[in-house]
């Protein structure tokens, strides 16, 4: 059994259809929108250790069910308010797809999506060249679907109007050579890389396909690539885990030129060691997040909430959460990072598929909804689409 589904098979056997949300490697699996990845849900890049490697399905796929998913169908609120989508993935695995299809079905069920951001997952490396290079191939992947939608023959929305890729900041001095070919390829699109950094003791959390180290961003070498990002404007995706966060306060003050996205407001974990810990986990979170709030250079993403990794387990039950419970359930998050960053450095995300695991895309923008409905009109203006166009440079 693998590390997967030593977290999920014990929650999920309570559910009368638990053959139908854990499915085997190879066997189809469509959410209409959502297909989704044990290692995307669980860990967001689980796959080859090797650095730049084109990854393998050699775990085993988790999907949300849409007969579950169509249990909630809910009326879109505030139809006309403008969502720049900063946070979602696009792939193409054996029996687990998301491509252009699936994420205009999401993008399309509802809410006024206009810009998205592609935010780099390990998809369509380069199967030949040099290994440092080979993630090049997912700009390349990404940008022809940005073209595609830029078409205006998929709809207005403009999809993938931003990319942000990967390369290894453990290069040092020389990932300067994969940053320059990522620009180039992605055409005036790219802006920015994530390198993940999640890393965690505990067995119950798969490897990252970067394989971080302990402490990794306290490396010189490392920060010797980071340090590349800045003169070349380009952006940090930080994913990490909560324990993190103090690692991440003291990188943001060594390098306050470099623009520093928090993904998933910060990785609070709920399973493994931390499963019955959660008042010590939000209490170390909120800690975590009120230290690197400090720093200006840093923005937040407010979601990821819905993942296995997290404090909720909405996936296991016999109907989908409403967007009333995603609402209550997140509310302590998201306040707890607006009151720290403000609506100026904070932008609300699908994490799209990941987040499918538990709600639809239609559903959790009806929740972050539900969350901004006590701010303002130009303070909702920043966290739905403001921010993520600014940090993003969109236009």
């Amino acid at each position: 059994m693998n590390a997967w589904e030593e977290v999920t098979m014990g929650k999920m056997v309570q559910r009368q259809s638990v053959s139908r949300r854990m499915l085997l490697s190879g066997t189809a699996g469509l959410l209409g929108g959502a297909a989704l990845s044990s290692g995307a849900a669980l860990a967001q890049n689980t796959a080859p250790a090797s650095v730049g490697a084109a990854p393998k399905s050699s775990y085993n796929p988790h999907y949300p069910d849409p007969a579950w998913l169509a249990l909630r169908r809910e009326e879109i609120i505030e139809p006309g308010l403008e969502i720049v989508d900063p946070h979602h993935h696009l792939w193409d695995h054996p029996g687990n797809r998301f491509l252009l299809d699936q994420l205009l079905a999401d993008t399309g069920s509802g809410h006024k999506i206009t810009e998205t951001v592609f935010i780099e997952c390990g998809s369509m490396y380069r199967a030949d060249g040099p290994v440092e290079i080979k993630p090049v191939g997912e700009t390349e992947f990404v940008n022809g679907t940005a073209a595609m939608s830029a078409s205006g023959q998929y709809g207005s929305a403009r999809l993938c109007h931003a990319i942000v890729g990967h390369a290894d900041l453990r290069l040092g001095d020389g990932v300067a050579r994969v940053f320059e070919a990522q620009i180039t390829a992605g055409d005036g699109r790219f802006r920015g890389i994530r390198h993940s950094v999640a890393w965690d003791e505990s067995d119950a959390f798969p490897k990252p396909r970067t394989s971080p180290i302990k402490g990794q961003m306290l490396d010189p070498t490392w920060r010797a690539g980071f340090a590349r990002l800045a003169p070349l404007n380009l952006t940090f995706e930080a994913w990490l885990y909560h324990p993190q966060l103090p690692e991440l306060a003291d990188l943001a003050r060594a390098y306050p030129q470099t623009t520093i996205i928090l993904n998933h407001v910060g990785g609070p974990l709920g399973i493994g060691p931390y499963k019955d810990k959660k008042p010590e986990t939000f209490a170390q979170w909120k800690a975590g997040i009120t230290e690197v709030a400090k720093s200006q250079n840093v923005v937040v993403k407010l979601g990821g909430l819905g993942m296995p990794i997290g404090m909720f387990d909405f996936y296991t039950h016999q109907k989908p959460p409403s967007s009333e419970d995603l609402a209550t359930a997140y509310k302590p998050y998201i306040e707890t990072c607006i009151a720290a960053f403000g609506v100026d450095r904070g932008m609300f995300e699908s994490n799209f598929p990941p987040d499918g695991a538990s709600s639809s895309y239609a559903i959790l923008w009806n929740a972050l909804k539900r969350l901004a409905a006590g701010y303002s009109p130009s303070e909702k203006a920043a966290l739905f689409s403001g921010t993520a166009k600014r940090i993003y440079r969109l236009a």
